[in-house]
């Protein structure tokens, strides 16, 4: 017999709902909530749904964050299973999106169940926060909720998000941080012109190597205790006319550095743009904030994982900081305690992803008794 968390993830694993579609998974789980006694709102934001559902009036407010949407499929041809017809096979459930994440939104939802009807006058509040667009740009998901609610001042007290974060067995790794993420477009200028006349213009390939040889080599910080050293990455580099004999006017190039608490934006900024002035290089700047790092260290909400896990399951968890980024850092900047807790992700984005079944049963049992402890 299939279990009603199992279920509901299979019928929410058959909406295709690639980023940034929604697919109705957010119509489907706002009827559900509604029947619980949840306050329902639907807050589009451009061609993003997203869903925020409340039960209850009173501080502490515990709230569950996820993403219906997914990454796209890749070649259908090599999935083993159409995508979005999920599958049960040898104890798991195969499917785009089954372990990141609606695997876990499924036994949120079950849990928030279980958890109201034992407990129907539970002290606090319980808030679920949706979006479809965690897996894009991340522009119009949840910054804009937490915009919005920032500025009726409602505030968040715990975030318990449900992205895939164990690593070998359920529990065995949660999140109680992200490095940030910083995009950089810089645009070197230089004088096109003629390649047998270099002397009549100003190549900005030839202008901008000696320094980006430099910029390649920096070190941005040593990291500390909860990250690691700070990196960054050139993913794209582009110039010239696609002729062989005319000089470039200009090129663009992109940048992005991940960075944990040992950097800011303000140091990473100074830093490389001091470093462009220092080789009198023309250079503009576009800079784009992905997130800033966070960090729940300590608190009521990690005790409260932490216990649950070492209770039902015997594990004494990682907290750690690593992997990239997650909507979790839209809401810890508001303050509140943020920590990640979902299956395994070994399959996550790949070809014939899946979660075992086992796990989201026990995300269940899991997921309720952290909602008893931090609203006993």
């Amino acid at each position: 017999m299939i279990s009603a968390v199992t279920q509901l993830a299979i019928s929410l694993i058959e909406r295709e709902s690639v980023t940034p579609n929604d697919g109705g998974c957010q119509q489907l789980i706002a009827e559900r909530l509604q029947r619980l006694g949840f306050r329902v709102e639907h807050l589009a934001f451009g061609a993003v749904s997203n869903l925020y559902a409340r039960r209850g009036t009173e501080r502490p407010l515990l709230m569950f964050l996820g993403h219906t949407d997914v990454v796209p499929t890749g070649p259908r041809e090599r999935w083993s299973l159409d995508p979005f017809t999920p599958e049960i096979r040898d104890g798991a459930l195969y499917g785009r999106g089954s372990a990141d994440m609606k695997g876990s939104i499924a036994s949120a939802l079950i849990a928030l169940q279980q958890f109201i009807e034992a407990n129907p006058n539970h002290p606090g509040s319980l808030a679920v926060m949706l979006t479809s667009d965690e897996e894009g740009p991340a522009k119009d998901g949840v910054r804009r909720v937490i915009d919005e609610l920032e500025s009726r001042a409602e505030k968040i007290d715990y975030c318990l998000v449900g992205e895939p974060s164990s690593k070998d067995r359920l529990g065995d790794m949660i999140r109680v941080g992200r490095r940030g993420s910083l995009h950089a477009l810089i645009t070197i200028r230089g004088v096109q012109g003629h390649t047998a006349y270099p002397e009549k213009a100003l190549n900005p390939i030839h202008a901008l190597a000696p320094a980006l040889v430099e910029f390649c080599a920096m070190s941005w910080d040593a990291g500390n205790a909860f990250f690691g050293p700070s990196t960054m990455q050139i993913s794209n580099l582009n110039a010239g006319t696609g002729a062989t004999n005319v000089i470039p006017g200009e090129l663009k190039f992109r940048a992005n550095w991940r960075y944990g608490t040992a950097s800011t934006t303000a140091s990473i900024v100074e830093r490389t743009e001091a470093l462009f002035q220092r080789y009198a290089l023309n250079a503009e700047y576009d800079w784009e904030i992905g997130g800033e790092p966070f960090l729940t260290l300590n608190g009521a909400l990690v005790d409260a994982v932490k216990a649950t896990l070492l209770e039902h399951l015997g594990i004494t968890t990682d907290a750690n900081t690593g992997g990239g980024t997650s909507d979790g850092r839209f809401v810890a900047p508001t303050g509140a305690q943020v920590v990640e807790l979902g299956p395994c992700n070994g399959s996550i984005h790949k070809i014939d992803e899946h979660v075992s079944i086992a796990e989201l049963d026990a995300l269940v049992t899991i997921y309720q008794a952290i909602f008893q402890r931090l609203l006993k």
